[in-house]
């Protein structure tokens, strides 16, 4: 069955990419080798999200299991952008598929900068924009207020060609008005959902866990919310969706595919099996098939009743 396709003109084998941060590609290939390249888990690569200067990340404890997911407060730790640029863009590159790189910052500027030196790269498909943290000079969050998306992918739509790819969260009350504020500024698709609010009580001590305080609940307990939101967002812009939540298997990831996303990506499934991805796709055609597809593109452009 033909399960090809494209988001933002990126051709794609298949629709299954990785949550950004979900899955360390280099690590990965550390310890299973090149193994790894000759049966890479996704049809396209997303990065971990690159901030300007490295950061630490949160301090522990990070992780939370939850009865269907888990919360993180990781706290994006990362090498910054000229780390990034000289010592693992090059690994990343190798691998065979698109890459798309994420990248957050806190001001405008520092995403100008961001866009463009990463833009440059040959190696690079598409750029994700992480916009979950504070604007310095508005103290509003970007991606939760409609004029600041719109207002930063101004800022950021002269700099490049690539496809620009807006990271959405799902703490909002209406999600599809920041993705019309994405669209209206030039994005070239939307991803979402990002974490969901969260936090965990220490079991021993009356403190909480995570290190911050709370964090982020991912996982299938955040499916229902992740499918309603891309359905409203996928039904308000013109621009692709890339629709993520709790997908474990291919049958959910086709739930995305019918509620109006493009193309999927695989997030926390990876930390319990990291062939995750090829398992959602090598499950793709029986699961289209069972619902009277003959292709991807069909259901991609069903709709439901």
């Amino acid at each position: 069955m033909d399960l090809s396709t494209d988001i933002c003109g990126i051709e794609l084998s298949g629709p299954v990419l990785n949550g950004s941060g979900t899955f360390d590609a280099l690590a990965a290939r550390r310890v299973f080798g090149d193994s790894l390249i000759e049966d890479f888990p996704f049809d396209c690569y997303v990065s971990k999200t690159i901030t300007m200067n490295p950061r630490p990340g949160n301090p522990p404890y990070r992780l939370w299991e939850t009865p269907s997911g888990m919360i993180n407060s990781i706290g994006l730790p990362g090498p910054g952008l000229d780390g990034f640029l000289e010592r693992d863009l090059p690994g990343l590159a190798g691998l065979g598929v698109p890459l798309i790189v994420s990248v957050m910052a806190d001001q405008v500027e520092d995403f100008e900068v961001l866009v463009s030196r990463v833009a440059t790269r040959d190696e690079v498909a598409g750029i994700e924009l992480n916009v979950s943290c504070p604007n310095v000079h508005s103290g509003l969050i970007v991606g939760e207020q409609p004029s600041e998306t719109e207002a930063l992918m101004k800022a950021l739509r002269p700099i490049t060609e690539k496809p620009l790819i807006v990271k959405l969260t799902p703490n909002v009350a209406n999600p599809q008005e920041v993705a019309v504020g994405a669209e209206a500024g030039g994005a070239d698709a939307v991803s979402m959902i990002n974490t969901v609010k969260a936090a965990a009580i220490d079991p021993g001590v009356n403190r909480t866990w995570l290190g911050v305080g709370a964090g982020g609940l991912s996982g299938p307990a955040v499916r229902p919310i992740a499918l309603a939101q891309v359905r409203a967002v996928s039904a308000s812009v013109g621009i692709p969706v890339i629709g993520m939540g709790g997908i474990t298997d291919a049958e959910s990831a086709l739930e995305f595919i019918l509620a109006g996303a493009r193309v999927v990506a695989v997030g926390t499934e990876n930390f319990r099996d990291p062939r995750a991805g090829s398992s959602v796709t090598e499950g793709l055609p029986a699961a289209l098939g069972r619902r009277g597809f003959g292709s991807l593109a069909e259901a991609q452009a069903a709709s439901l009743d």
